[in-house]
């Protein structure tokens, strides 16, 4: 062994000692409350990512899709087709807030997505949920903060895991939640007049 690989070698086994001991007090599982924000792509992506980790270890999963409505993604089709018993599909947006022009019908829509969503969550059998860009109409005061964060801390049971995605999550919703991640916006093709790409972004 050369002197690089014995160096390398050693600086590696320095790590995994490191980690090893890291990881010998994290022993407790819970179901965690989780939110994807930012203004960068990849939030509902990884989700629906999530979402198929479950599927693959049986664990039975549901999403409600908040103002997306009308988009035909391939996400749904793939999951209505092939994994309809393994994971039930929920929409209840009729479409981005300035296509409807309507907010009356958006919140009633919202608020019809958030009453299927709190079953879900509540139903032992569900052990992650998945709602897709329910920050977007907790953004524009289409549910309550305060309920929403509620239900996720004391009605959740404690091993179901939840999904929030969207734009601008509320702090009340990142105080109460176990992981944030923000995706950071650092180039996208729609800025050089390019439309949305299927497989990319439905």
């Amino acid at each position: 062994m050369d002197e690089a690989a014995r160096r390398h070698n050693e600086k590696m086994k320095r790590i995994k000692a490191a980690r090893d001991r890291m990881m010998q007090d994290k022993t407790e599982e819970k179901g965690l409350i989780i939110v994807h924000t930012g203004a960068g792509k990849g939030k509902s992506s990884s989700g629906f990512g999530m979402i198929m980790r479950c599927i693959a270890h049986r664990m039975p999963c549901a999403v409600v899709q908040f103002i997306k409505g009308t988009w035909q993604t391939g996400e749904r089709q793939l999951l209505e087709e092939k994994f309809a018993d393994e994971c039930r599909f929920f929409v209840s947006g009729e479409g981005f807030t300035w296509e409807t022009q309507d907010r009356d019908r958006d919140i009633a829509a919202a608020r019809h997505g958030w009453e299927l969503a709190k079953a879900q969550i509540r139903d032992p059998a569900i052990r992650f949920v998945l709602l897709d860009e329910i920050n977007i109409a907790l953004r524009y005061d289409y549910l309550d903060i305060e309920e929403v964060v509620d239900v996720l801390l004391t009605e959740k049971p404690p091993m179901t895991h939840v999904c929030l995605t969207g734009r601008n999550a509320k702090q009340e919703l990142i105080e109460a939640a176990d992981l944030v991640t923000e995706m950071s916006l650092i180039k996208h093709p729609f800025r050089d007049g390019i439309k949305a790409q299927q497989g990319v972004e439905f």
